[in-house]
């Protein structure tokens, strides 16, 4: 189950994600097998860092608290996901450094890992293997999320923009995170907490903060 999670749920946030149109735009400078090899060993690392932190984390912090906190952060996802990236600052970012001296598979991995140090798909692999209690099955998963949705990015992003706009993409799966962390909260709060005046309050300010990332920028534009 923890694997199936991790895998399911890395897979949709990764989906438009820069980091995969990063893997993209390497993909435009390198052979296929040598963005994959960069992109995976990039992505092992950074799923192990967050595996050891967020087990380490689950074994001193109650779990009623991780669920707690997994839940904000669940939704703090999806609002992040509603951001729009710049793509051609991206595009220009990619695969930056000097592959004459440090090879294709090294640029193409150091680019992804600055890139994707710090991202929401790293801190969400963090907090499964804090919640669940199984961090190889979290360490895989999320890895093969990731790995699934670069490899789709690099080698099927163009034909899937045909017919499916990224923005709708984005969009579908910032609401995923959003509903998943709602429920997670009706399922940790205690019954006290769940009155109608919070849960007005509550989705007032999501439904503000929804606009204000998501429509207000794109109206301006």
């Amino acid at each position: 189950m923890a694997l199936l999670k991790a895998f399911l749920f890395v897979l949709v946030a990764e989906m438009g994600d820069k980091t995969q149109l990063l893997a993209m735009a390497c993909a435009s400078k390198y052979k296929l097998k040598q963005v994959i090899a960069g992109v995976f060993a990039a992505t092992l690392l950074l799923n192990a860092l967050a595996v050891l932190i967020g087990t380490y984390l689950g074994s001193y912090i109650k779990f009623e608290y991780v669920k707690l906190a997994a839940a904000f952060l669940f939704i703090g996802f999806g609002l992040w996901g509603l951001k729009e990236e710049d793509e051609e600052e991206i595009e220009g970012e990619a695969c930056s450094l000097k592959e004459d001296k440090f090879g294709p598979i090294i640029t193409v991995g150091t680019t992804f890992f600055l890139a994707e140090l710090g991202d929401k798909t790293q801190i969400m692999t963090l907090t499964f293997a804090a919640q669940e209690k199984a961090p190889i099955l979290v360490l895989v998963g999320a890895t093969l999320g990731m790995m699934v949705a670069d490899t789709l990015g690099i080698a099927g992003g163009t034909l899937i923009s045909k017919y499916l706009p990224e923005k709708y993409i984005k969009f579908g799966a910032a609401l995923i995170f959003i509903v998943f962390g709602i429920t997670t909260l009706y399922e940790v709060l205690p019954i006290q907490y769940i009155t109608v005046i919070n849960q007005i309050v509550f989705y007032v300010i999501l439904a503000v903060l929804i606009y204000v990332i998501g429509f207000r920028r794109k109206n301006k534009k």
